[in-house]
């Protein structure tokens, strides 16, 4: 009697796929994947907000009388995550069929599997450099030392990033090569996820969980000869004007001739200095010189024949009287020698180093498109649609796994780029 494969095929392939995608997770591992996903429903659209967490003052007094004194504000900000393309990969279904009889189908289905999470975490690691707004070390030089590593944990200790959770260092393989010959003591312990297991460096140096991951996303900075101008306004530094997208816009001038600023190009402002988001204090960086303030572009901008454009940056400055939610210690200002860090069209790979809740990625639960459908999902919530479908006009079957994520920063001051120093 011939094989009926027919029941069952669908679950099987659900069951494999997603075997295979989870043992190959590693950056998806690494944020919170247990927020968004629940949230995600036909009426929220293509995005979905989650309220970000207030701030205050302590008033202090010699007689606890504060009648006279300003309180603080109650200020309602969101994070909004945004749903991605689809991810699909796909292959004609009698290929597939013939495996299953000579019993081949998880060596057809892994590298599917591996692919799709490749390229998963690939737009993420893309979307963490260009909205994380911290940096430790230089832009362009190469981690090469574990002081670079434990540099980047003592700017988050510094910037109040809290300890709830552990931290991670997320590095490519290379870097991972580069730190191997010096590497001494650092021990790692087994993890539930195999490819987070064998992703790690150690699990504890200087605080963080260090790991290596070819998700880590490569780009060219901006190709800009000139890489100083100036601010040619003044930027609105309010909480209120910030607080739903912790974005800022920051006019700038002067940088000689055209040019490009790239996404994930980080600028710095002279003479504004960075302050913790926990102290609201100045600190030092181990040369004991304050830390100027810096963020991140999030989009390309191609300034004009005077230098001149609007560039956004993720981790804005923000300063105001009262000083609730200050992340700089005076207001950048008109005039203001704004820097693009590094050297110009200089290929770059740098390390991502982050709390878990500095990032969000979630999954939109995908309509069935037949009764041959299944909807698989793994205990953190990543769900994935696999449907067996056929071509009636050109007499093939089809079978095809899909996943819609959406990625959301939750806190931009939570995560920043590693260079070497």
């Amino acid at each position: 009697m011939a094989n009926n494969l027919s029941s069952n095929v669908t679950e099987d392939l659900a069951r494999i796929f997603m075997d295979k995608f989870e043992a190959s997770r590693v950056l998806t591992k690494g944020v919170n994947n247990q927020l968004l996903t629940p949230r995600l429903t036909p009426a929220t659209g293509g995005t979905v907000s989650f309220k970000r967490p207030h701030d205050y003052n302590t008033i202090s007094t010699a007689d606890g009388d504060i009648s006279s004194s300003t309180k603080s504000n109650i200020l309602a900000g969101k994070a909004t995550g945004t749903v991605q393309n689809y991810l699909t990969v796909a292959t004609e279904w009698g290929n597939l069929e013939q495996a299953l009889d000579l019993d081949q189908l998880e060596e057809i289905i892994a590298p599917m599997a591996t692919r799709m999470i490749t390229d998963l975490e690939l737009n993420l690691g893309t979307y963490m450099t260009k909205n994380a707004a911290l940096v430790s070390g230089t832009p362009g030089t190469v981690v090469d030392a574990w002081t670079d590593v434990a540099d980047a944990n003592a700017l988050m200790h510094a910037v109040g990033v809290p300890s709830d959770s552990d931290w991670a260092y997320v590095m490519s393989p290379f870097t991972a090569t580069a730190l191997a010959s010096i590497q001494t003591n650092l021990a790692v312990t087994p993890e539930v996820n195999d490819a987070w297991r064998k992703a790690q460096v150690t699990n504890n140096f200087a605080g963080m969980n260090v790991m290596q991951s070819n998700a880590i996303k490569t780009y060219t900075s901006g190709a800009s000869a000139d890489r100083a101008g100036t601010l040619s306004a003044t930027p609105t530094a309010t909480y209120v004007s910030v607080k739903d997208t912790m974005t800022q816009t920051l006019a700038v001038t002067a940088f000689t001739g055209s040019g490009t600023v790239k996404a994930g190009d980080i600028v710095q402002v002279t003479g504004r200095n960075r302050v913790s988001n926990a102290t609201r204090e100045v600190f030092l960086d181990r040369a004991g010189d304050a830390i100027l303030w810096s963020g991140t572009v999030t989009a390309d901008v191609t300034l004009d024949g005077s230098g001149a454009g609007d560039l956004v940056v993720s981790g804005p400055a923000i300063f105001e009287a009262n000083g609730q939610y200050n992340t700089v210690d005076s207001a950048l200002t008109s005039g203001d020698v704004i820097t693009l860090l590094g050297a110009t069209a200089e290929v770059r790979s740098p390390s991502l180093f982050f709390h878990p809740q500095a990032f969000g990625i979630g999954t939109v639960k995908l309509p069935k498109l037949s009764a041959t459908d299944t909807t698989a999902t793994t205990e953190d919530g990543f769900s994935l649609r696999v449907t067996r479908y056929s071509d009636g006009d050109k007499n093939k079957q089809m079978v095809r796994f899909d996943m819609v994520p959406a990625f959301i920063c939750f806190n931009p001051f939570f995560a920043g780029q590693g260079f070497g120093s």
